[in-house]
């Protein structure tokens, strides 16, 4: 028998473990990536904010075996650390005990992901290959080789596109009649900044925390790192006072961060460097239907590129994958397989599009607010207390496989749930006796 034939188009993250399903099934994997190859190159620094690595993402590896390698360069993180302008810290734990999400480099996942899928003898990847235009009437890429600076061209009746957020086979779907798209970028910019490793080689924050300093209309976040540093990243906006364009010179940068982040500037020895050294990048969200056309279908960022700022941009990307190999199972049929996925997935795509966005504003203003903190509060002892069996929105989202819509909706009515609650001066009594089902009744049902 001939043996099945697959075309991955970007070899990041999902790409390379779309390529290890696909190879597992018995497929000739050739995947095509624009860079070069990472494990000889590096990975691009000063833009890979740190991945957050939860249950959905798990899941994806687990079912092909891989997740015990990954955790080799993952640090759990068990809750957030907040950081007051005053000094002041604040704990706030994600979930139940030992409910944690994962730390992780990207640059180091995506090589690790890249050799892990190479290893199969039926697996070949092509790097410098940039994808410039796909032919869907006649199942024809082209791609431009850099080292040789000629085009190349191939047939594929089979194209998987996992190439980003500004994905080449998107925008060849882009000219087809009624293809939907949208693109929407924040006023926010971000930067990649660092904390190195103390002089023995410690953290010098909470290894176990994902570390928030909330300043309003503003924040700094820190991720940990397997050699004992943190990687940072500011988020600014763009323009106007106290904005990437304000902040101009060392002087400015140095009294920018000596008033907003005096605990975390005496960390930071190569602030001012890193500052003007690592770009200013833009943060987009992408939403697309349908999610194929012909013999193309679209996979993580290429279908929905979220913000970062609910750590599942990754995460989402794995669930595809996952979800895609399943469909497999179903329809043997391409053009059932490509409507179901990309029916199945939509829905979903913009839930977590909209939770992240939602994120972006707990994280950089509320997580300060001591009106939020007792809601925080009020929930986390709910959760606590096993009578009521109670799961919030965030642990749905990061500790569960259940759909993100379904998140999104109950995240809704539990909000309004809490608002409600903080204001009953009683509440942590009548949680002790169990006398919230009123509350429960009118805002979840």
């Amino acid at each position: 028998m001939t043996q099945k034939k697959a075309t991955i188009i970007g070899a990041g993250l999902v790409g390379s473990l779309q390529a290890c399903y696909l190879q597992k099934r018995g497929y000739k994997v050739d995947v095509y990536e624009s860079r070069g190859d990472m494990r000889k190159v590096g990975y691009i620094g000063g833009r890979s904010i740190n991945l957050a690595l939860s249950t959905r993402g798990w899941t994806a590896l687990e079912k092909i075996g891989l997740a015990d390698e990954i955790h080799k360069i993952a640090i759990p993180m068990y809750g957030r650390t907040i950081h007051g302008i005053d000094g002041s810290i604040n704990y706030q734990p994600y979930g139940k005990e030992n409910q944690a999400i994962y730390s992780v480099s990207r640059g180091e996942l995506n090589k690790r992901m890249v050799e892990l899928a190479d290893s199969f003898l039926e697996v070949d990847f092509h790097f410098d290959h940039f994808c410039q235009n796909v032919d869907f009437k006649n199942n024809r890429i082209t791609f431009h080789q850099s080292e040789t600076n000629q085009d190349v061209e191939l047939n594929s009746d089979f194209i998987l596109a996992s190439d980003g957020a500004f994905s080449r086979v998107r925008l060849a779907m882009q000219a087809m009649p009624r293809f939907q798209y949208s693109q929407y970028y924040i006023d926010y910019g971000y930067k990649e900044l660092f904390i190195p490793a103390g002089p023995n080689g410690e953290f010098l924050l909470d290894k176990n925390s994902l570390h928030i300093w909330p300043r309003g209309e503003f924040m700094m976040i820190a991720l940990p790192n397997l050699d004992g540093s943190f990687t940072c990243t500011l988020f600014l906006p763009f323009e106007g006072e106290l904005a990437f364009d304000d902040l101009n010179n060392e002087v400015q940068v140095k009294t920018y961060f000596d008033t907003y982040f005096p605990d975390a500037v005496k960390l930071m020895p190569t602030l001012i460097q890193d500052f003007f050294k690592n770009p200013t990048s833009a943060l987009v969200t992408v939403r697309c239907f349908p999610w194929h056309h012909e013999n193309a279908v679209l996979l993580g960022d290429a279908a929905h590129a979220v913000v970062p700022f609910f750590g599942q941009g990754m995460n989402c990307g794995f669930e595809d994958v996952r979800i895609f190999d399943e469909l497999l199972d179903k329809f043997e049929d391409k053009k059932q397989l490509f409507e179901e996925y990309s029916n199945l997935r939509k829905e979903n795509g913009d839930a977590i599009a909209q939770m992240a966005l939602d994120n972006f504003i707990e994280m950089r203003d509320k997580v300060g607010i001591p009106e939020f903190l007792e809601m925080k509060h009020i929930e986390h002892e709910i959760m606590e207390n096993p009578i009521y069996n109670y799961t919030s929105m965030y642990q749905y989202v990061s500790f569960s496989n259940e759909p993100y819509s379904f998140a999104y909706k109950l995240g809704k009515k539990q909000y309004a749930m809490l608002e409600a609650m903080a204001k009953d001066k009683d509440i942590y009594q009548k949680i002790k006796d169990n006398q919230i089902k009123d509350y429960f009744d009118k805002y979840l049902v």
